[in-house]
């Protein structure tokens, strides 16, 4: 049994000690391991599974403090069996024979999973060439400060600040640093009580969707735009209106003048990477102002500018309180953090803290201490530079190879940002040729999916740089361009 049951590897990049008390820890709570037998002595276990004695004991003792075994004297190790209490027992014997089941067609209202939605591989970082948007280079990932950060946060002050109920409170630290070091980068000001943390921008766009939006509501959404955007806004009316883009960003115009709010990514607008100047941002104020619509600023992509002076935020030039601010730390830090944050006036920021207390509460408060303590000692700056460096010199070595193996293919001028938006041959498929790429090790994402028509264009594509090594660009863009061309 013990031969069977403690197994340790020398692959998985966890220590022996926590491997050992993992395969304990499953073996008692699986009820693989009779309470009346004693465990392996710690010199026949460490001797079986060739590690130290130390190793050995210190699992057994951290099991003991957990409450999970006890010390007999002069017998062994023993299963505590009060670990064990309160748990259910299940006869096999009781099990009832299924029935008829739900009739799930009828039961829900209505399906998100049968929108047009982004999907990427899981897998990604296994392929030679992941020109992917929206993903990180893990080698870009600052390990050492996000560690020095994890030490501080478990810190006995920083641990009863983070564990009790705050029931809808944000971590006045995280808010601190929003106020100080995010914001004014963007040329933002904003009290406390106008800012909302979320699980990244797409929780504070849904929260946005369903405070602002009913079935009577006109929503702007520019077109080609984010796809997930687009998706939360039709869950919430029928009258989604195809906002124009030209190489200022999103058009204004009768279109756009008919709608209740519009949602826009002036810095760098999605998908296209054009960066809205100055004066078409003052006619969308002044517009927004005439003719009594909201607007929705999604700022992004922000940070990533590495092509000419920043243009302020939306949001910096606005006096009338039309403009409602969505931050993230998905394409600086890191996506999986999930953690964003929205700017409006109090009025709307207060229903947002009420309806987001329905859905999650506040998002986890140790992770918000841990990005507010990361903000704080200035690690988040010291990224931004460095991912602007890295990320120029792929930005730079892309277009070139666009330039040598894709002359015919359009892109409208990047500034900053994470991707180039190509536009190949009108008989290009980019649907098949996403397809035949996987393939051949090549991952891309096909532009059909940004747009908001039925029909869309199937020769546009995006190529993101943030997740390949400079190094690997060229030969994937030249791998790419034999495959276009075999298809044309």
């Amino acid at each position: 049994m013990w031969h069977r049951l403690f197994k340790i590897s020398n692959e998985r990049k966890v220590s022996y000690q926590r491997q050992l008390r993992e395969i304990i820890v499953s073996a008692i709570l699986d009820g693989k391991l009779p309470l009346e037998m004693p465990l392996p002595s710690s010199r026949e276990l460490a001797k079986h599974l060739g590690i130290a004695r130390n190793t050995v004991v210190l699992a057994y003792q951290r099991l003991i403090d957990e409450g999970y075994l006890v010390s007999r004297e002069r017998s062994g190790y023993y299963i505590d069996r009060t670990m064990l209490d309160g748990r259910v027992k299940i006869d096999a014997s009781m099990k009832r024979a299924p029935r008829s089941q739900p009739d799930w067609d009828r039961h829900i209202k209505f399906r998100p999973s049968r929108q047009r939605n982004i999907v990427k591989p899981m897998d990604w970082n296994e392929y030679a060439y992941p020109f992917l948007y929206g993903q990180l280079d893990p080698s870009l990932f600052p390990v050492a400060d996000w560690r020095e950060c994890c030490r501080q946060a478990l810190s006995i002050s920083d641990i009863q600040d983070v564990t009790p109920d705050r029931i809808d409170a944000d971590d006045p630290l995280l808010i601190e640093q929003i106020q100080a070091r995010l914001l004014p980068r963007r040329g933002v000001w904003a009290s406390r009580d106008e800012i909302l943390i979320t699980m990244g921008a797409q929780q504070a766009l849904y929260i946005l969707a369903d405070l602002l939006v009913d079935k009577g509501s006109r929503i702007g959404i520019e077109n080609p735009g984010y796809a997930d955007a687009r998706n939360i806004f039709s869950l919430k009316s029928p009258q989604v209106v195809p906002l124009e883009i030209d190489e200022n960003g999103v058009v204004p115009g009768m279109d756009m003048n008919s709608c209740d709010f519009i949602y826009v990514t002036p810095s760098h607008q999605s998908p296209t990477t054009v960066t809205m100047p100055i004066e078409r941002r003052e006619r969308l104020l002044h517009d927004a102002e005439q003719q009594d619509f909201l607007i929705i600023e999604d700022d992004y992509e922000s940070e990533i500018n590495f092509v000419g002076a920043p243009t302020p935020a939306l949001k910096s030039l606005d006096n009338a309180e039309r403009v409602i601010y969505v931050g993230s730390l998905s394409k600086t830090l890191a996506p999986g953090l999930r953690l964003g944050y929205m700017v409006g006036p109090r009025t709307l920021i207060d229903e947002a803290r009420a309806l987001r207390r329905l859905m999650v509460r506040h998002p986890p408060a140790n992770n918000q201490r841990l990005v507010a303590l990361f903000l704080s000692m200035g690690h988040h700056d010291s990224l931004i530079h460095r991912l602007s460096q890295t990320y120029q010199e792929r930005w730079r070595v892309m277009g070139d190879a666009l330039s040598q193996y894709l002359p015919e293919s359009t892109r409208i001028p990047s500034f900053g940002g994470t991707s180039y938006w190509v536009e190949g041959p009108r008989q290009l498929d980019t649907r098949e040729l996403k397809k035949n790429a996987r393939e051949a090790g090549i991952l891309i994402e096909s532009g059909d999916i940004c747009f908001l028509q039925p029909d869309p264009p199937q020769n546009f594509f995006r190529l993101g740089y943030s997740s390949i090594a400079a190094s690997r660009i060229k030969p994937g863009i030249r791998k790419l361009a034999d495959l276009i061309h075999k298809m044309l």
